[in-house]
């Protein structure tokens, strides 16, 4: 298990984007983001629940956090640009990126996978990661140091068969961070790594094991400490780097 532990309000300057903050570990880590005193940018498809989460925060003393509604699926270039564009009047940078959206479906040979499933696969647990990080380059550009967090999967990061699309995305995950890194780490100050948070307890693990009992997985909010990590100046030394949380 990774060990960090930072100091009460080390994120106080910060101001953070989560996609996928409406539940999972995207929610998790916008509460803890909050709780260690940074302001959040709340981003999923669901506004009642990242309503929620919004109210969450406030009830526990955090700065107001910002929602902004956006379905990774059907969102195109104009979509992302006008993500960038409220955040660049409302904020005027950003201090970092969670890329924490995602989905699944059951996992079955390459042979059984629609043509449907596989594009929705990757448009969201690739392509979104892509064009949000894309868009946001400019305002990442205008902080003092800024992290992009990529999450990526033990399916990413080794070959596992029957995994299909939801494995070839997270691969495009771990080449994607890289391809950033190459091209960003000596003409800007914006590091970027992947984070394999392993198995939890979340709604996208019980569509691949229908049967596990979700009390044999540790809950996302246990999983923490490297998204603070990555997300702090302490890791400002850590760039194109692999993570995991477990």
């Amino acid at each position: 298990m990774f060990e960090y532990q930072p100091s009460a309000n080390f994120l106080d300057s910060k101001i953070i984007l989560v996609s996928g903050a409406s539940s999972g570990l995207g929610r998790a880590a916008a509460l803890c983001y909050a709780q260690h005193g940074a302001t959040l940018i709340l981003l999923g498809r669901n506004e009642a629940k990242l309503n929620i989460v919004y109210d969450e925060i406030e009830a526990a003393g955090g700065k107001q956090p910002a929602v902004m509604v956006l379905d990774l699926l059907k969102a195109d270039d104009n979509s992302y640009q006008e993500v960038a564009t409220t955040i660049a009047e409302e904020f005027g940078r950003l201090d970092g990126v969670l890329h924490s959206a995602g989905t699944m479906s059951p996992v079955l040979p390459l042979e059984h996978v629609t043509l449907e499933s596989w594009d929705q696969q990757l448009r969201v647990n690739l392509t979104a990661s892509y064009a949000l990080t894309r868009h946001c380059l400019p305002l990442l550009r205008r902080a003092a140091a800024a992290s992009v967090i990529f999450t990526s999967s033990t399916a990413g990061r080794e070959l596992r068969e029957y995994w299909g699309p939801y494995a070839i995305a997270k691969h495009g995950i771990e080449n994607l961070m890289q391809l950033f890194h190459a091209e960003l780490h000596s003409t800007s100050n914006i590091r970027v790594n992947t984070l394999n948070p392993g198995p939890c307890a979340t709604a996208l693990r019980r569509v691949a094991f229908p049967s596990e009992d979700p009390a044999m997985r540790p809950q996302p909010a246990a999983l923490m400490a490297p998204y603070l990590y990555l997300m702090g100046d302490d890791s400002r030394a850590d760039n194109g780097r692999q993570f995991s949380s477990q």
